[in-house]
């Protein structure tokens, strides 16, 4: 095995990609590239972007160092075949649908298969991330959630995203399901936060970082937290109970403010009788580019390579 390889984690608007050394376990200092990306772009402009992106990234190691690259990716994808599978209903990179995005950027890389590309889902990347360097590598069983614009998750055994099977949701993706009113996504994204602001104080804020700010001021605001955390045990106590997670890590944007609705978080936690420790993450959006980097790891793709169709 070569000793570095690149991960990507591919954004609606930008590409982050870093050196990941497979040898130490850690992205390669100064290795970083990000380039913005418009996500309503040709497919000609987009593809550009991120070989751009990865060529960059290739040239820090020099291409004889490089194993291959592997893409934390949002859906819809089919991550076994490398082919796009976005549409009008997904809101971006809509003219990618049906493209073969590994063949793409191997033809503008001019790699003559000699490095490979690969595609996870970019939850499942995340989780892999922390399972192998992060907060859950200690543990067997783990369970990542990402709490921003949108709300991610994964289950990870010894390692592998689990996606089927008794207690875990199709595709470790918990976003879609009912809860109350609506589903997971509408209640744990910063949109409920948001949303539930205005209904309290007639204030329309961009963020929950402002809600945070405001909470040693404003009852109302301790208030909303302490809500968003009560009603997020509510719905994953019962998925961390029956898949048996010894660790919940949790990462995106809102984590930050986990002092202020983690308290109330837990202690539903433990009415529903889910047992587990909670972990920030620290690699915040570098446990994507490490987990996707980890496929270039022949041993661990052949584990996972049966998974990917199924993302």
């Amino acid at each position: 095995m070569k000793q570095y390889a690149i991960g990507a984690d591919i954004g609606g608007s930008h590409i982050s990609c870093a050196l990941v050394d497979m040898f130490e376990g850690h992205i390669v200092a100064d290795s970083q590239t990000e380039m913005k990306i418009d996500n309503k772009a040709s497919a000609n402009e987009i593809l550009n972007g991120w070989k751009d992106a990865i060529a960059s990234t290739i040239e820090k190691a020099g291409r004889e160092n490089v194993a291959g690259a592997g893409f934390a990716m949002p859906g819809p994808f089919a991550y076994d075949k490398g082919i796009a599978l976005f549409d009008e209903s997904v809101a971006k990179f809509e003219k990618l649908c049906k493209v073969n995005v590994a063949n793409e950027l191997a033809g503008r890389l001019r790699t003559n298969g000699s490095m490979p590309f690969r595609f996870m889902n970019d939850a499942s990347a995340f989780a892999v991330g922390e399972a192998w360097l992060g907060e859950a590598k200690e543990v067997g069983k783990s369970v990542s959630i990402t709490l921003g614009t949108g709300f991610g998750s994964a289950f990870v055994n010894n390692g592998v995203p689990v996606v089927e099977g008794e207690g875990v949701p199709k595709m470790g993706c918990v976003w879609h399901l009912p809860f109350k009113n609506g589903i997971g996504d509408d209640y744990f994204s910063t949109r409920w936060c948001i949303a539930r602001w205005k209904d309290l104080s007639g204030e329309k804020v961009n963020g929950v970082k402002t809600i945070a700010d405001a909470v040693s001021a404003n009852p109302k605001a301790k208030s909303l937290l302490e809500e968003y955390g009560s009603n997020m045990g509510e719905f994953l106590g019962p998925w961390l109970k029956s898949f048996g997670a010894e660790m919940l890590v949790i990462g995106g944007n809102v984590s930050g403010a986990y002092n202020l609705f983690g308290t109330a978080f837990e202690a539903e936690l433990k009415k529903q009788g889910a047992d587990v420790q909670i972990a920030i993450s620290r690699l915040k959006e570098d446990a994507a580019i490490i987990g996707s980097a980890r496929m270039l790891d022949d041993a661990y793709f052949k584990q996972i390579e049966k998974v990917l169709p199924l993302m």
